[in-house]
C-alpha cells in the first residue's frame, strides 16, 4: 500500500493539472480578422441574422464548429470566414492564436488572428449574417469604451463578470467582448507604439 502511495505521488507531481468541463465541448474556431486602413488597425466583426441557430442577433468573429475535412483549428477558421464573409483563405496572413475559450453554449472556441488586405470585396452568408462591421482596435482599447455589468450565475455564488463595447449601433459582448480583451492582452502595448 505505500508504495501506491508514493507512486501515485510521483506521477501527480509530474503531471501538470488540466481543466476538464462536465461536459463535452464541442470545438470550434473564429478567426480575428484585422486590417490596416488610414493609420489604424481595425478588426472585422459580423452581425448574425435571427434566423440562426444560436446566438440570434449577436455580433461575432466569423468561425463555427469544426468539420472532419478540417486539418486543425487554423483550417477551421479561414473556411468558416471564407463560407461566412466570403474572406478567401488564400488573402489571411495567419499570425498566430489567442487563449482558448469555453462558452456556456458548449462550445471550446480556439480564436485564431490573421491579417488581410484592405479594401476588401466581401459576400455575405445572408442565411447566417446581416452585415459586416469594423472597428478600431485604438477605440477598444480605450478603457472608456468598455462596460463591465455583473450577473448572477445559475448556482448561486460569485457574481459573474460580462463585457459590453457599444460601437456604431452595435452591441459586442458575450464570448465575443471576452475574445476582444484577451487580443488586447497581447496587442494592445503594440497599438501604443503606433505599428
Amino acid at each position: 500500500m505505500p508504495h501506491f502511495a508514493e507512486s501515485l505521488r510521483a506521477r501527480l507531481a509530474a503531471r501538470p493539472p488540466n481543466v476538464v468541463a462536465e461536459w463535452e465541448a464541442r470545438p470550434a474556431a473564429v478567426l480575428i480578422p484585422l486590417f490596416f486602413d488610414a493609420g489604424l488597425w481595425h478588426v472585422l466583426l459580423t452581425e448574425r441574422t435571427d434566423q440562426v441557430e444560436d446566438h440570434k442577433g449577436q455580433v461575432a468573429f466569423p468561425g463555427g464548429r469544426v468539420e472532419a475535412q478540417d486539418a486543425d483549428r487554423v483550417a477551421t477558421a479561414l473556411r468558416e470566414a471564407e463560407e461566412e464573409v466570403g474572406l478567401r483563405r488564400e488573402d489571411v496572413t495567419v499570425l498566430g492564436q489567442i487563449d482558448e475559450l469555453i462558452t456556456v453554449s458548449q462550445y471550446r472556441i480556439t480564436p485564431v488572428i490573421g491579417t488581410f488586405p484592405w479594401p476588401y470585396a466581401f459576400t455575405l452568408q445572408k442565411s447566417e449574417l446581416s452585415e459586416v462591421f469594423m472597428v478600431p482596435l485604438c477605440w477598444l482599447a480605450e478603457p472608456a469604451h468598455m462596460e463591465v455589468r455583473q450577473r448572477q450565475p445559475i448556482i448561486p455564488g460569485r457574481p459573474i463578470e460580462v463585457y459590453y463595447f457599444h460601437y456604431a449601433g452595435h452591441t459586442i459582448w458575450g464570448v465575443t467582448a471576452r475574445i476582444i480583451l484577451n487580443l488586447l492582452k497581447v496587442a494592445g502595448p503594440l497599438l501604443a507604439s503606433d505599428i
